[in-house]
């Protein structure tokens, strides 16, 4: 089928103009700005910019597209309710998600009023292609979501063009935890598929979790739409400064994500030697699904030692979601463990 963006954004938005400023055209020239309203004393006293091209040319570079193909959000999280209220009629459409995945696809969903159809996954986690083409044809979602690595299970979705090439609405492909996988980004589909989205973020592997920067890699067709219904300063000028700066230290970043996936392995060892764990379910992410024969009495006990974990008991029976953390972290969790 051809793809063609129009028929699927919503009607109304088809006529609709955006925010318009020209701070951003004049930004680089000695202006004088009597024209947003600002308190002129101040150290942060000005909206920052409201197309950070810098910072967009930084992450063109790094995931090798062109900033064209980019819009940023404040956080994952805000592009997704945007994606849902952009594309989705409230009390008409519906979005399709896996079950069990990151949960805020669901709760944005729920907010914007629109149905929530679930794709079952296997004992290991996995799609399966009968049982999508099954409910893709009991009912046509507009928004397929596809978390790979996923959340909370850590492991990556095989086959996944199959499920891009055989959905006719929007499919999003959320990579949060892509840098710690040995598989390729979906990108590299974006030519081949203009009906995709991949959402990255820096909060996990950037470990920049605290300046609330999510990207969208697109068609520039699809990019250019959601660049002119964004909040118009939606990224603060801080968080866009310290991002760039940090995003200059690539090696660090690297021998960070290195040191992550050396403790990772030796947790899993670890873990591998306590009696009360009954599985560690494969991941190729910055955390391990773990099942307990008792996972919330393993819960407590590690409040109890002042630590948390992510209990997702009953819904995946006896299981927590512990993340990776410093060899310090990873000791302590080992040696309370141990003593359950």
């Amino acid at each position: 089928m051809e793809f063609n963006l129009e028929k699927l954004v919503r009607p109304h938005l088809a006529s609709l103009k955006s925010y318009q400023t020209l701070r951003d055209f004049y930004m680089r020239e000695k202006m004088t700005f009597l024209d947003a309203n600002e308190n002129p004393f101040g150290e942060f006293n000005r909206y920052p910019t409201g197309n950070p091209l810098e910072l967009k040319n930084r992450l063109a570079e790094i995931n090798g597209v062109n900033a064209a193909n980019l819009f940023l959000g404040n956080g994952s999280d805000e592009l997704i309710d945007l994606i849902q209220r952009l594309f989705c009629e409230p009390g008409k459409d519906a979005i399709l998600v896996m079950n069990p995945s990151f949960v805020m696809y669901e709760i944005y969903a729920k907010m914007n009023n629109l149905q929530v159809e679930k794709l079952d996954l296997n004992s290991g986690f996995q799609l399966e292609k009968n049982t999508f083409l099954e409910k893709n044809a009991q009912r046509a979602a507009k928004i397929l979501f596809l978390c790979s690595p996923n959340n909370p299970t850590g492991n990556a979705i095989e086959n996944l063009e199959f499920y891009i090439e055989n959905f006719n609405g929007i499919v999003v492909v959320d990579e949060a935890y892509i840098e710690f996988s040995a598989q390729d980004s979906a990108v590299k589909l974006l030519a081949k598929y203009p009906n995709l989205i991949v959402l990255k973020t820096l909060s996990k592997a950037y470990g920049m979790a605290g300046l609330r920067i999510g990207i969208g890699i697109a068609s520039e067709e699809i990019a250019d739409f959601f660049n002119r219904f964004k909040p118009p300063y939606n990224i603060s000028s801080e968080s866009q400064k310290l991002a760039l700066e940090q995003l200059k230290k690539s090696v660090q970043i690297e021998e960070k994500i290195s040191k992550i996936l050396a403790e990772k392995e030796r947790l899993k060892r670890n873990l591998g030697q306590i009696s009360e764990i009954v599985n560690i379910y494969p991941s190729e992410a910055n955390f391990f699904l773990i099942e307990f024969k008792d996972a919330e009495k393993a819960y407590q006990v590690l409040l109890e030692n002042k630590i948390l974990t992510s209990l997702r008991h009953p819904a995946l029976k006896n299981c927590l979601r512990i993340s990776v953390g410093t060899a310090e972290e990873n000791s302590k969790l080992l040696n309370v463990l141990a003593q359950i």
